[in-house]
């Protein structure tokens, strides 16, 4: 499942079968409880009888003792608010069961049974979109993690496996299109005139990845062949007004099919491969066996509605869910906890994926980005668990950047130390070994071992330690050698208060800034709390380039002279450490303004520094403008209030912003003409390409540069650029630079847009966020007025997370000195936990962080985490994340 509208789930213990939980007091779930449930489920089979207000489901299971787990004289089936309306057992009407809050509890002897269920459901009632719900005529599903629990009663998690048999009928002209996961293997017409689709789904499968979709659709379709010759019929589902945004979609399946093939020996398994976008949906989508359901937003896509980064997304979280279909589906959880052997094993395919699309340096350079603003900070707080948690209340709450990104560079650590091929080894041994099981990390990491030859006995404790480390950089010249000394800590974490040592591969080179050489890379690994190396030197003025490519996700701790960080920035031929030699040089130019440590001089000549990088960039005619985009971009204020605050300091929101928008300004005003001759070359090309890409990118990062130093010059270059655009990129871009400015053009470009795109509405959301993220003075009371606009609800979770959710990330806005902005947010939670749960728990932890701020700010945020817990009557999502933000 993708979290990219993120970062599932109500009631219930998937792997405690004998204790039912109640909401006032949600219970503990712990790794070490883990038990097998006493019976197997080998098929399964469901009958829908279709409608928007009310459905009827028949279930069927046959069940029978499951040798590896401890007998039990009862049957516990999952629910969560339905009431059974007929039970059988081996055919025959019972009454032999009860209700234990809200499971189905069935006495059986220990022997193979058939038990059938029929309850009715009201999709149209549903507003946690969690189950069966209607979506704008539509009926729909998503199940992970305990969503079918809300559609059938069913041992409601991920180690049982059944082999499903789907019944859909309705009314032909409310439902036109049937689909399920699997193969339709009939389908007709009643005489009462409703018609019927049968699907099977061959694959062995936990409930999570159960899917069923009815409605108004149309495909774009087009066979993939795979390797062995089969051919694969893939269709994208959408509104018919939809379909000509489907194109990208559909070729990025066919590109993530073909990928896997090449890549990681993988071949598509059934005969049917569909896609359908939804408009109400929770997640970015849903990996559900051969029906992948998704969010709009990651499937429709064209020039003149999505930008190059939509375009990207769609290719990415396409990949994604294809990729699960191995990582995920073949091979699923054995429990919650298990969660990121498949989330973060196939976070890792689908940015190797992704790098060989459209190049890796900039993917890579993206990839941190997210993960420094995103986890790190998880990493850092109160909410900080490890890739592999020991415990939860609520599992919704652990579909987190730690267990999908942080997931991700801890499989790709591995694969940095073993290798590429060694890697593919141990990949392949993990598929033949555990196809068509519910299996665990210590599985995944096992097969690496013994596929590749290498012990990761160490390597483990990054699946159980939380925290990010902080390695500190040391050198010393002796003789013609460099003596590199690291040192590795990891901080203190709730629950956690001491580390052990981990695995910390990293890449070095030693170039020589007096002569220019840039040495070797070689691969070496931190494995002790403190180790030395030993490395060659090509010249005078060493330089050490370390943690190349991010090889791991780690803090680097180290004293460089400004002049070696701008030399890294120029020249070294590591496109990742180029770019972090310009981010290591703004972040201590910006944490020491803003902890009032650098005296005026020292501002001065950091400044400078900067801005000589900056140049730099901007005139080397052998970079790519992809790249060139990547150097312009600065520390974000989230990545630098992580810095700020680590140690005895507490970070200062305001500060921040304050010292980063002048960093910004001075820029704007040094490197004016240099920006503004940079905006008008990008704006000659209009080729839809990679060169066309690059110069829109740099052309927006020149426009926002300029803004800051001379706002109504930017407004001007803004307000053209937005009247010449031909495309969502240099609309939306040019839009972005006139949200934060304070002039006419602002509210007239803002008015065209709204009317040009009032019947989109994803590009509707892009307007509400547009102006939730604007540097705007008054963008608190813009964001209260938008959410009375006639377009806003709170009951689309893409139109709520446009706003609200874009606010909470608006620095200036959301971190305002009245406490304004937290009171903003905390009231949404409010107002949005009794409607949909997953994605008012999704607001808490940016007010979680109050521990790591300033004091007065601190208080604010706090005294609104009591408020929202003092309301009462919370579901167990928030109350998780509310208890532990408080408590943590």
């Amino acid at each position: 499942m993708d979290i990219a509208t993120t970062p599932t789930n109500p009631q219930g213990n998937p792997e405690i079968a004998d204790a039912a939980p109640t909401p006032q007091d949600p219970p503990v779930i712990r790794r070490e409880d883990y038990k097998p449930f006493p019976w197997l489920v080998p098929s399964t089979k469901l009958a829908f009888f279709l409608g928007l207000e009310e459905t009827r489901v028949s279930a069927t299971l046959k069940v029978e003792p499951n040798p590896a787990a401890e007998a039990a004289a009862t049957l516990r089936l999952n629910g969560d608010g339905i009431t059974p309306l007929a039970v059988t057992v081996d055919g025959e009407d019972t009454d032999a069961w009860e209700m234990d809050g809200p499971d189905l509890v069935i006495p059986l002897s220990a022997a193979p049974h058939e038990v059938s269920i029929l309850n009715g459901i009201k999709p149209s009632a549903n507003t946690q979109l969690m189950g069966l719900y209607a979506s704008n005529g539509m009926l729909c599903t998503q199940c992970e993690s305990e969503g079918f629990r809300r559609i059938t009663f069913f041992p409601d998690r991920p180690d049982v496996l059944s082999v499903y048999q789907v019944l859909m009928e309705g009314d032909p002209s409310a439902f036109p299109i049937l689909l399920c996961n699997g193969n339709k293997v009939a389908e007709g017409v009643r005489e009462n005139g409703t018609h019927w689709a049968e699907w099977h789904d061959p694959w062995p499968k936990p409930s999570y990845l159960f899917a069923l979709v009815a409605g108004d659709l149309v495909a774009n379709s087009k066979p993939f062949t795979t390797r062995s010759g089969r051919e694969v019929e893939c269709n994208v589902w959408v509104r018919a007004e939809d379909l000509e945004r489907t194109d990208h979609a559909l070729e990025s399946l066919h590109r993530s099919m073909k990928w896997d093939e090449d890549v990681f020996g993988r071949e598509y398994d059934l005969d049917l491969y569909n896609i359908v976008a939804v408009s109400d949906f929770n997640m970015g989508a849903m990996e559900n066996k051969g029906l992948n359901v998704f969010n709009t937003k990651y499937v429709l896509a064209d020039p003149d509605t999505a930008t190059d980064a939509d375009f990207d997304a769609v290719e990415g979280v396409i990949a994604h869910e294809y990729f699960h279909n191995w990582s995920g589906n073949r091979i699923t959880c054995r429990d919650w906890f298990q969660l990121s052997l498949k989330e973060g094993f196939t976070v890792l395919r689908d940015q190797l994926f992704s790098q060989d699309m459209r190049g890796e340096a900039v993917k890579r350079i993206e990839d941190v980005r997210i993960l420094r603003a995103a986890q790190f900070p998880e990493d850092g707080g109160p909410l900080a668990h490890p890739i592999r948690p020991d415990s939860y209340r609520e599992i919704s709450n652990f579909y987190t950047a730690t267990v999908y990104n942080k997931g991700a560079e801890v499989i790709r650590m591995m694969r940095s130390i073993v290798g590429e091929k060694r890697f593919r080894a141990g990949t392949d041994l993990y598929f033949y070994r555990h196809d068509g099981e519910a299996a665990t990390c210590e599985d995944f990491i096992t097969a690496i071992e013994d596929g590749a030859g290498v012990d990761l006995t160490q390597f483990r404790r990054w699946y159980s330690q939380a925290g990010t480390p902080r390695v500190t950089v040391r050198q010393a010249v002796e003789g013609d050698s460099l003596v590199l000394t690291l040192n590795q800590h990891v901080p203190a974490t709730p629950g956690q208060p001491d580390k052990l040592p981990m695995p910390v591969p990293l890449r070095v080179a030693v170039h020589s800034r007096a002569n220019g050489t840039l040495g070797d890379e070689k691969l070496i690994i931190l494995a002790d709390a403190e180790q030395a190396f030993t490395l060659p030197l090509d010249g005078p003025d060493p330089v050490v380039s370390i943690n190349r490519s991010f090889t791991a996700p780690v803090v680097i701790e180290r004293a460089l002279q400004s002049e070696d960080l701008v030399f890294l920035a120029a020249q070294d031929n590591d496109p990742f450490a180029r770019s972090e030699a310009l981010q290591e040089l703004a972040v201590s130019h910006l944490v020491g303004i803003a902890s009032g440590e650098f005296s005026a001089a020292e501002q001065a000549a950091g400044e400078a520094a900067i801005i000589d990088a900056f140049r730099s960039s901007l005139a080397d005619a052998a970079l790519e403008d992809a790249m060139r985009g990547e150097l312009m971009v600065l520390p974000s204020e989230t990545y630098l209030f992580e810095v700020m605050a680590s140690g005895a300091r507490k970070a200062d929101p305001g500060a921040i912003h304050t010292a980063r928008e002048g960093l910004k300004s001075a820029i704007g005003a040094a490197l004016a003409d240099e920006l503004q001759a940079l905006h008008a070359r990008a704006s000659a090309v209009m080729l839809d390409d990679p060169a066309g890409r690059g110069a829109r990118k740099v052309k927006t990062l020149a426009l926002a540069l300029i803004a800051a130093a001379d706002p109504a010059r930017a407004a001007t270059l803004a307000a053209a650029q937005y009247d010449a655009a031909d495309n969502m990129t240099d609309r939306q871009g040019a839009l972005m630079v006139l949200c934060g400015l304070d002039h006419p053009a602002r509210a007239e470009k803002l008015a065209a847009f709204h009317e040009r795109y009032s019947d989109n509405p994803l590009v509707v959301d892009k307007w509400f966020t547009l102006q939730a993220l604007s540097l705007h003075s008054d963008v608190i009371q813009h964001v209260r007025d938008l959410a009375e606009h006639p377009d806003f609800t709170m009951k689309n979770p893409n139109r709520v997370r446009s706003l609200h959710m874009a606010f909470a990330g608006n620095p200036k806005g959301f971190h305002a000195a009245s406490g304004e902005g937290y009171r903003m947010v905390a009231d949404v939670i409010l107002a949005l936990d009794p409607i949909n749960p997953q994605t008012a728990a999704r607001f808490v932890p940016a007010l979680g962080r109050w521990r790591r701020i300033e004091p007065v700010r601190a208080s604010l945020m706090k005294g609104e985490l009591e408020r929202i817990m003092a309301a009462g009557n919370l579901s167990r999502d928030t109350f998780e994340q509310v208890s532990r933000s408080l408590e943590g």
